[in-house]
């Protein structure tokens, strides 16, 4: 009789939390409506100037237009395609480099104050420079999305693994762990969901310097969109090209949740059967 309530009680718990998250969603959505409907009924009504800030009707017939005739998936597939290398060179790269530094520590107290220096630089300020460097084309958008992206990356990672409680790792030394086995077995399986974080974060980065980037130099992707069309005084265009990178970006960014959401089941399961 106790499992059956217990059970019970657990059903209610989940059905409490789907039904948390479908009226968030709910909610979500008509303060999405209410926003796009009074924006066209403004626009309508002339209160605020079309020019300047268009209008969603206007918005979406380019949209359509855009997409029936082929061209917005161009922009889309290169911009995408940028911002994914961007996204895991800069990730990888930064990973290694914090595991580098963890595993040394003259290392880290050598490359510290560079570390903090290259952080504080407006990376976008430098995108000309490193263009100049790598090359236009997709070559020098993706070095500015890895830039930017690459050292916030290594002093997250880095703080995150000289952060874990030292009274485990003393543990593993005790039984004579080397440093590798305290690396794979501690250090970066207690930090799956703080690397998961560093990921999120990557997302929006690696799309700052491939927007930065094909303001610059490119003649495709979604930042030429939105430069072309502030360069021909076409609000439309430009806010069309906004509203699709904000999907992209989070069709990217809810990939990644699925992923984590994945992880985490499987974990769980693994020390359900393991509990068994």
């Amino acid at each position: 009789m106790k499992k059956t309530k217990e059970l019970t009680g657990y059903e209610e718990f989940l059905l409490n939390i789907k039904h948390n998250k479908r009226k968030i969603l709910f909610w979500q959505i008509v303060v999405l409506i209410i926003f796009l409907f009074q924006w066209e009924v403004l626009a309508r009504l002339n209160i605020i100037d079309t020019f300047l800030f268009s209008k969603p009707s206007d918005i979406f017939i380019l949209f359509n237009e855009y997409v029936t005739n082929g061209e917005l998936f161009k922009h889309i597939g290169i911009s995408v395609w940028e911002t994914v290398l961007g996204f895991l060179i800069g990730t990888g790269l930064g990973l290694i480099i914090a595991v580098g530094l963890w595993w040394s520590k003259t290392v880290a107290k050598i490359f510290d104050p560079f570390l903090v220096v290259l952080n504080a630089l407006p990376k976008t300020a430098l995108a000309p420079i490193l263009i100049v460097w790598a090359g236009a084309g997709i070559k020098g958008i993706v070095v500015i999305a890895i830039t930017i992206s690459v050292v916030t990356t290594i002093l997250s990672a880095y703080n995150y693994f000289i952060n874990m409680d030292e009274e485990k790792i003393k543990m593993l030394k005790s039984f004579g762990a080397t440093k590798s086995q305290i690396l794979t077995k501690l250090i970066l399986p207690s930090n799956v969901g703080n690397i998961i974080n560093i990921v999120k974060i990557n997302i929006g980065m690696s799309w700052v310097g491939v927007i930065v980037g094909e303001f610059l130099v490119s003649r495709y992707g979604i930042g030429y969109l939105i430069v072309y069309g502030g360069q021909v005084f076409r609000l439309d265009l430009v806010m069309m090209g906004v509203v699709v990178l904000a999907i992209c970006a989070l069709i990217m960014y809810q990939i990644v949740n699925l992923i984590e959401k994945l992880y985490w089941k499987k974990r769980n399961n693994r020390k359900g059967k393991n509990t068994i």
